[in-house]
């Protein structure tokens, strides 16, 4: 059966190259996949503020899977624990599934538990299988030592996921080491990266992430390797902020596994998403190494840059906030203003300037 890509709703903003190197792998590796216009959030944002909500929007989308007559097929660890925790819900309480089926019903829609939800490193491992990729490699980064970062909901809860076990997983490594590179093994390897705490306390968040970091470098990481799109948001968008507040570190880099992947079956790098994002040290010596393109004027990998932001948002209003004070305003031209010039010939700025 084919499968429909439940895309992540942060990644279309903030880490597109997640989805384009998972299409390209995806093609390279034969596996037939199609989108589903129709899918929505699957409703994580929503667990613990609206139940109700959190269970239809991925019963819809399952609904709409089996519509299609296809399973689905998604690199989001969070739209996969998600899925798979209200597939289980409805199909242990028939009061729930009837109570959905009747807002489903109102779109010709009905769930039904017969879709099966895949997560991306399920298919490469299980049905794929590590020796069909390894035959199609043309390339291999031997030596090159990488920090596995799984994410929590890949992981648990081991009853409704199902993917590997929780304590001492392994399916991830064996899937970097295919390529040729080295899973190191690291003492924090299956924390939380800190991610769940941005917004609520953002030093606590930097603390987790720092810990994560320092850990990885220590164990000898070259890369840290990221299965979940929050995780890879936090080593790259963090990690700036880490080093730019708290300036004690060199930056470690990450890439994302459908990245490696793809540079090992030979994908084009704009294809994968690297040589149009910001890249890493995929630039510096790591990457001149393994025979990476470099760049060193270009600095951590992935980083979703403002004017990247700007092609699918266009703000009415941009203020500048330095010190809790307002010291500019203006539209879209002062963001790319900014992306341009940075924000140091702002600090000097009054107040009053706000007004100009």
């Amino acid at each position: 059966m084919d499968f429909a890509l439940l895309r992540c709703c942060p990644t279309s903003i903030f880490l597109k190259q997640y989805e384009s190197s998972t299409d390209a792998i995806l093609r390279k590796l034969e596996v037939a996949f199609m989108d589903i216009k129709e899918f929505n959030c699957c409703g994580y944002p929503l667990k613990n503020i609206d139940f109700k909500a959190y269970v239809l929007l991925s019963a819809r989308n399952l609904a709409l899977a089996h519509q299609q007559r296809v399973n689905i097929l998604t690199f989001c660890n969070c739209c996969f624990n998600t899925t798979k925790h209200i597939q289980q819900l409805l199909n242990e309480d028939t009061a729930l599934t009837e109570d959905v089926n009747q807002t489903l019903a109102k779109e010709d829609l009905t769930y039904d538990s017969s879709v099966k939800v895949r997560h991306l490193f399920e298919v490469l491992f299980n049905e794929i299988g590590l020796e069909k990729i390894q035959a199609k490699l043309v390339k291999s980064f031997k030596d090159l030592k990488i920090a596995t970062q799984y994410g929590c909901h890949l992981l648990r809860p081991k009853d409704v996921v199902e993917f590997d076990d929780p304590i001492a997983p392994s399916i991830f490594d064996q899937l970097v080491e295919i390529t040729g590179a080295k899973s190191i093994a690291w003492d924090t390897k299956l924390e939380c990266c800190g991610s769940p705490m941005w917004g609520v306390d953002d030093d606590l968040s930097m603390d987790l992430t720092e810990k994560k970091l320092d850990d990885a470098s220590q164990s000898g990481a070259d890369f840290l390797c990221s299965a979940c799109v929050y995780c890879q948001l936090q080593f790259d968008r963090v990690q700036k902020m880490l080093i730019a507040k708290r300036d004690q570190r060199q930056p470690l880099p990450s890439i994302l596994y459908t990245q490696l992947l793809g540079l090992g079956l030979g994908i084009d790098e704009a294809d994968l998403g690297i040589d149009s994002i910001r890249k890493a040290q995929m630039m510096g010596e790591v990457g001149q190494k393994y025979g990476l393109e470099a760049d060193a004027e270009l600095s951590l990998d992935d980083f979703p840059t403002l004017r990247h932001l700007l092609d699918y948002i266009v703000p009415d209003f941009v203020h500048v906030l330095i010190d809790g004070r307002i010291v500019r305003s203006g539209g879209s031209e002062l963001a790319l203003q900014l992306e341009d010039q940075g924000y140091e010939w702002l600090e000097s700025e009054p107040a009053e300037a706000a007004r100009a």
